[in-house]
């Protein structure tokens, strides 16, 4: 594939997973429209493509903002031109969308510490599912428009392996993630006869700075629940920024996955095979 002469849209390109395949992506010859809600961050993802050669502009950006949404498309089309390649991988979780513990017991219902199924806030399970779906929709809806009959256009959604085998603990985030599967194949079937390929792909346990807190103690030291990860993934360890790069190029290239679409992708080491026995 010519990647010099294709442009690449990437939501959430502020965090550790889209900035490390942005520059990836750049060191193709991909130009980068770097998307974040902080412009701070997608700034340093397109500074540091800038300094080593390549071409990349930063957008603040709210994904649950439709309005700010269609202008920055225009302005990405202004600046760049046609785009083909658009990567959602804004999203997240939030800790009060979360049960305290795994398994519910009967006291936990008296307990003020304790946040059970029960206690969940739903306007928290909300946000989580906005920001992770409704985030991927909307962004889909206003960029895509631009991307039908374009010869290589492509759209990748970030899952997780918490979609299929949904993780305890964090409800919210591992239903909104069943949803962008499900969403992810019907928007494939829908514009699969105007040229436009829709795939996903599901990283495993990787470490990023929504998550570090929470799987490693401040000495670097696993949590309790990092060593169940560990565990139960037969690679025996976390992913890295890296690991993601084979399967995003796979899938951004269409000479390679021209006849892949409505295709969900595991990247996790393992994790959902394994039984646990």
């Amino acid at each position: 594939m010519e990647w010099n002469k294709k442009v690449a849209v990437i939501t959430g390109a502020g965090g550790v997973l889209l900035s490390a395949y942005a520059k990836e992506l750049a060191s193709k010859g991909v130009k980068i429209a770097a998307l974040s809600r902080d412009i701070k961050h997608a700034r340093h993802t397109a500074d540091e493509i800038n300094s080593a050669g390549g071409a990349a502009k930063a957008y603040a950006c709210d994904v649950l903002d439709k309005e700010n949404l269609a202008k920055t498309e225009e302005q990405i089309y202004r600046d760049f031109g046609q785009y083909h390649i658009l990567i959602n991988g804004a999203g997240g979780n939030m800790p009060n969308a979360n049960t305290t513990n795994e398994i519910f017991k009967p006291e936990d219902l008296n307990n003020p510490d304790v946040c059970s199924f029960f206690d969940l806030d739903s306007k928290e399970v909300e946000k989580v599912f906005a920001v992770n779906f409704l985030g991927t929709f909307l962004v889909t809806q206003i960029f895509a428009k631009r991307m039908l009959g374009v010869k290589g256009a492509t759209i990748i959604n970030f899952s997780s392996m918490a979609a299929q085998t949904p993780m305890t603990k964090v409800l919210g985030y591992a239903a909104a993630k069943a949803a962008i599967d499900n969403y992810t194949k019907w928007l494939a079937v829908h514009f699969a006869e105007h040229g436009l390929r829709v795939n996903a792909v599901a990283p495993g346990f990787f470490l990023t700075n929504q998550n570090r807190a929470l799987l490693t103690n401040p000495d670097g030291s696993l949590t309790p629940r990092s060593n169940k990860v560990i565990a139960n993934t037969p690679m025996k360890r976390f992913g890295e920024p890296r690991d993601l790069f084979g399967v995003l190029s796979w899938l951004c290239d269409e000479d390679a996955s021209g006849f892949v679409t409505g295709s969900i992708i595991a990247v996790d080491g393992g994790f959902q095979a394994y039984s646990g026995v």
